[in-house]
């Protein structure tokens, strides 16, 4: 039976499911009993597991990660989960010089079935140090698996294949998307892993995108159609492995390549996957490609900056508007409703973090 929940409640359901077919997953983090649950992610699973399957743990960041993979060598598929991504700067060493590299280091003899759950995104005014978008740092780390949903579907089904994965898997879910509502199965399903997307299909663009930036392409994809641009949308899913396949077929089909990133620009995701498209279908391409990123400076704390900082729907359209030869518009022109400050997603966003 399908129904429609929220991203966050997707992911609290998934992990639910998993914990009760499966005594070796147990979860753990900073505020995982907490009565706010990790914008609901967590609620309740202490009070029906138990604390010796549901751990809170201290703010040491490489401590618990350590605790986790030696856990995974020894049978347990741990979900460790963090709020912020910043905050796992202090545990690289052991994500890439451990989880990475056990599996391959020991003849593939063993494995770190590991997920480690990460949030993203801007909020509350948190400024350069809790709030940065670093999935490239992880996805550029061979050993490591990295899975950007979107939907209450894909996040679901997603994490289900994270935990089932016998590799180490960095989960990213951005702050921005946990009150999103979709439809999603009751059953217990996994979505495979390295496979794309087509959120929208088009013929004159291709759009690549991922996690919350896929709903500001999509927007700007509606809007688009009055110019008589009909794009197309990939939700990328996961960063690696990429789906090369699903973009350069997109790209042959289109000729034009925009791809729409909430990271820094310099050695980004978006910069890899010109570089595959131009590597492998140069010829199809009837324009340049593209790229929407962050500036590359330190995110902001005030709105005032964030509102230039974070790209939008008014941004793609824009730089769409310059692919085909047209004239670019502002909000009010192409009666685009401005977002405010943001900061803040709406009204309804209250934390916690």
């Amino acid at each position: 039976m399908t129904r429609k929940i929220t991203f966050g409640e997707a992911i609290r359901e998934s992990t639910d499911q998993c914990m009760g077919k499966d005594p070796s997953v147990y979860i753990m983090g900073l505020g995982v009993p907490d009565p706010k649950g990790i914008f609901g992610t967590t609620v309740g699973l202490r009070e029906k597991y138990g604390e010796k399957r549901v751990l809170d743990m201290p703010v040491s960041e490489n401590g618990m990660t350590g605790i986790a993979i030696g856990s995974a060598l020894m049978g347990m598929r741990p979900i460790m989960t963090h709020q912020r991504i910043d905050f796992m700067l202090l545990a690289l060493d052991q994500i890439i010089n451990n989880a990475a590299k056990w599996h391959y280091m020991f003849g593939g003899q063993m494995s770190v079935p590991l997920v480690i759950r990460l949030l993203i995104g801007q909020g509350w005014g948190q400024g350069p140090q809790h709030s940065q978008s670093l999935q490239s740092i992880f996805a550029h780390i061979p050993g490591l698996k990295v899975v950007m949903p979107f939907t209450p579907y894909d996040a679901k089904g997603l994490l289900a294949a994270s935990i089932e994965d016998d590799n180490p898997v960095i989960f990213i879910e951005h702050r921005w998307l946990h009150n999103l509502f979709g439809e999603v199965p009751e059953e217990s399903f996994t979505v495979p892993i390295g496979q794309a997307r087509i959120a929208k299909e088009g013929k004159d663009l291709t759009i690549v995108s991922s996690s919350y930036m896929t709903l500001e392409a999509l927007k700007a994809a509606d809007t688009l159609i009055n110019d008589k641009i009909d794009a197309e949308v990939i939700d990328l899913r996961s960063v690696r492995p990429l789906d090369e396949k699903t973009i350069i077929d997109s790209v042959k089909k289109t000729g034009r390549l925009m791809v729409v990133d909430g990271a820094w620009r310099f050695l980004s995701i978006s910069s890899e996957i010109i570089s595959i498209v131009v590597e492998k279908a140069f010829s199809a391409l009837k324009v340049p490609p593209c790229k929407i990123t962050f500036p590359d400076f330190p995110t902001p704390t005030s709105w005032a900056l964030s509102n230039h900082y974070y790209p939008r729907a008014i941004n793609i359209i824009n730089q769409a508007q310059e692919l085909f030869g047209l004239q670019q518009k502002n909000e009010e022109e192409l009666g685009i409703s401005p977002t405010g400050p943001l900061d803040v997603p709406d009204k309804s966003f209250t934390g916690p973090f």
